[in-house]
């Protein structure tokens, strides 16, 4: 069975991003709600679809949802550029050059607590997603996303990022 590893180390930041302490992921993950970094990307097609990932059933957060395109941590001395390039390329397979960072953001959740950096890019080649990570993924319409918000298919983090960020396309 797959597992995340508990002993990869992350950085503990205050809510401007400055790192003022280390941390394991399993401690991280334990209810502690320690502060510490992610990077999500949504990435879009030129028609608009948007990749979400499928995760898989052992994850132990948010396991057989769908989520955000790519999110993964940022680890211990690792840049957030570092990061982001790294886990597009773990998770998707691909390489992105024209991320528009969104913002940041602090996500709260029973379980962590999490300095999320936003970033949103057009890719419109293939995409690769890690069998050993992820359940697989697919471009989804609009319609499809807010048809499933609440249902308990989409994650709550994507969704509530969905609707801070991409607010406006769902008023068209």
């Amino acid at each position: 069975m797959n597992c995340d590893n508990d002993n990869e180390l992350f950085p503990v930041v205050d809510e401007a991003g400055n790192v003022i302490g280390k941390i394991l992921r399993g401690q991280a993950h334990s209810g502690c709600k320690v502060l510490h970094p992610v990077i999500h990307l949504h990435l879009f097609n030129s028609e608009g679809g948007l990749y979400l990932q499928h995760r898989p059933k052992w994850k132990l957060i948010q396991p057989d949802r769908w989520d955000t395109s790519c999110g993964g941590h940022i680890t211990y001395g690792e840049s957030t550029d570092e990061a982001f390039r790294r886990e597009v390329s773990e998770e998707l397979g691909i390489t992105v050059n024209n991320a528009l960072p969104l913002g940041k953001y602090v996500f709260e959740s029973a379980r962590e607590r999490e300095l999320i950096y936003v970033f949103q890019a057009v890719h419109d080649g293939p995409v690769n997603p890690d069998r050993e990570e992820l359940d697989g993924g697919r471009f989804w319409t609009r319609s499809e996303i807010l048809d499933s918000m609440g249902k308990g298919i989409l994650t709550p983090n994507f969704e509530s990022e969905y609707l801070r960020f991409f607010s406006k396309d769902q008023r068209d």
